[in-house]
């Protein structure tokens, strides 16, 4: 079976199209939402999800969470006695969904369809494949996430012959798509979006007002006192999301400082944030040819969509609220659920064809002759714009500049960008030329770009029919063959706890993180509350384990709401 992953930066989620519906699996917790963290305890064995997550305040060192931002990237994380990619973090994740659907399904499921952001470029999505692969399991196809939105929005309203806008705030990143609905036909024309900007940059909007108005340097902060302050304004985004005043407060040193909004101060802090999100809902629009009033049906999915600030700016452009009763944490997950039923060719999904776009225009550097023998070099030549519909091939005849040149190098970019050096680098090949009059060496240079958003690159010399393949070079931030065999050894050999424990280790780590955040009495009261449940669990009587996991969650439940009240 073909199972369907939504891999998100704050929640991941999966599941399966059964019996002519998208199946979400819980985890061992009972949610259908896992949080994306990773952790490391003192013996070196890895948390994932709900306990990692808890742990970053009372373990900040030692924890990790929002690593998808980092994907298609070098940088490296530290836990524990080794270092992380982001793709071996978010491999982590996969292979804890993998474990929950196989507890659901009887089986390990072997293939997946993973969602991605529109806006996601040619190394995230590469970093996004070979974490799947590190997982063990073979992606069969990467799926847009407001993409997944609409194609799960569509089936659930049976909507036809509609234009719908997918906004998509996830807690990193924020996507725009466009889709129409007809005759069971889901046909993407427009995506855009914000690769940097999503849910946690509201929080950290709060955590630098906090910052200015108290005075204090983020640079004096201790790693816990951060990672507790980044909880705090966390809390007080949601207090405020629902119309409520928050306060933020922080005892450092022994000398406590807080301060107050309310929610008209928080839409001027977070201003800036939501005028961001103006420019790529009005490019997807102009793209897709169309108007506001153009649109049947407004969609808001991702977790952060949720914040009033993005329904406000949707009704002011496009003059209408968006639809509520969407799933936001879940529908892009339904959509993968569904993705996976086609690909999977579930006869009830027989009359669905679902198309997509490329999001970012894909061409060549060139130089331009300004006359008089002199030449500007650098410029950006796109073959395949941003928005062409997917699959799609194009062909362009090039010339070599100099009378002389026996090769041609030809430089492959991604970007909206006129000028190369501010668009991004995708990989390089040589080109030998015969010789001869220049206007009589040409070169066709082909671009073909697939659903999985796979770029090949074939250049074919016009007089000598030599043909040149591009292979994309991994451009510093990707895991060659010989680099994953031996990282997949490594991830293989990691000791994870067990699944049936995960609970357990949970809710002592929320205790802990309760813990780190209370003082004096408060603290007293949930060491004893602590010492008692782990008294329960020495017994390894699975029922009475349990019924004092009931209680104990339920004291940690009213604990934590006195706490933050």
């Amino acid at each position: 079976m073909i199972v369907g992953i939504d891999l998100g930066t704050t929640h991941s989620l999966i599941g399966a199209f059964v019996d002519g519906q998208p199946k979400l699996f819980p985890n061992a917790h009972g949610d259908v939402l896992t949080p994306s963290a990773i952790s490391v305890d003192d013996t070196g064995t890895l948390l994932i999800g709900k306990p990692a997550k808890e742990r970053v305040i009372s373990h900040p060192r030692q924890s990790i969470a929002s690593f998808k931002r980092w994907m298609g990237s070098r940088r490296e994380t530290v836990l524990g006695k080794r270092s992380y990619r982001p793709e071996e973090l978010s491999a982590l994740v996969i292979r804890s969904l993998l474990d929950d659907a196989e507890a659901a399904l009887g089986i390990r499921p072997t293939e997946a369809v993973i969602s991605v952001p529109a806006y996601f470029g040619d190394a995230r999505r590469r970093a996004t494949r070979r974490a799947g692969e590190l997982a063990g399991v073979k992606v069969e196809r990467l799926i847009n996430e407001p993409t997944a939105a609409a194609l799960a929005y569509g089936l659930a309203e049976k909507l036809d012959d509609a234009h719908v806008l997918v906004l998509d705030l996830g807690g990193g990143t924020f996507d725009v798509s466009i889709l129409e609905l007809f005759e069971g036909v889901v046909k993407v024309h427009a995506s855009a979006g914000d690769n940097f900007l999503g849910g946690d940059d509201f929080t950290e909007a709060l955590e630098q007002h906090f910052l200015v108005e108290t005075g204090v340097l983020r640079t004096t902060l201790p790693t816990g006192d951060a990672s507790l302050l980044r909880q705090r304004a966390e809390v007080a985004k949601r207090q405020l999301c629902a119309g409520q005043p928050a306060q933020i407060a922080l005892t450092l040193g022994g000398r406590e400082y807080s301060i107050a909004l309310d929610p008209d101060r928080f839409d001027e802090v977070i201003s800036p944030l939501v005028a961001r999100m103006r420019a790529p809902i009005e490019r997807a629009i102009r793209d897709a040819g169309l108007r506001g009033p153009d649109l049947a049906e407004i969609v808001m999915v991702g977790g952060a969509s949720r914040m009033p600030q993005l329904s406000r700016l949707a009704a002011r452009l496009l003059g209408r609220l968006p639809l509520r009763h969407v799933a936001p944490d879940e529908a892009i997950a339904h959509g993968a659920c569904v993705a996976a039923g086609l690909k999977g060719r579930d006869q009830t999904l027989e009359e669905i064809v679902l198309t997509d776009v490329c999001p970012h225009s894909l061409g060549v550097a060139i130089s331009i002759d300004l006359g008089n023998g002199v030449r500007s070099d650098g410029h950006f030549d796109p073959i395949i714009e941003r928005n062409s519909t997917v699959p799609v091939s194009r062909v362009r005849e090039y010339t070599p500049v100099h009378a002389h040149q026996s090769t041609v190098k030809l430089h492959v970019f991604q970007g909206e960008n006129p000028r190369v050096e501010h668009n991004i680098a995708l990989g390089a090949l040589d080109i030998p030329l015969p010789s001869g009059n220049p206007d009589e060496r040409g070169v066709d240079v082909r671009f073909t770009y697939d659903i999985n958003g796979v770029l090949q690159v074939e250049a074919r010399v016009q007089k000598s029919g030599v043909v040149r393949e591009l292979v994309i070079v991994q451009d510093g931030s990707g895991l060659d063959d010989a680099e994953v065999k031996a990282r997949l050894a490594e991830l293989a050999a990691l000791k994870v706890h067990p699944r049936d424990e995960q609970p357990n280790i949970a809710i002592i780590a929320r205790a802990e993180r309760l813990f780190a955040e209370a003082l004096g009495d408060d603290r007293k009261q949930l060491q004893g509350m602590i010492v008692q449940f782990q008294s329960a669990l020495l017994t390894q009587d699975r029922d009475l384990v349990a019924a004092h996991r009931t209680s104990f969650e339920e004291a940690l439940d009213a604990f934590d709401a006195r706490l933050h009240r």
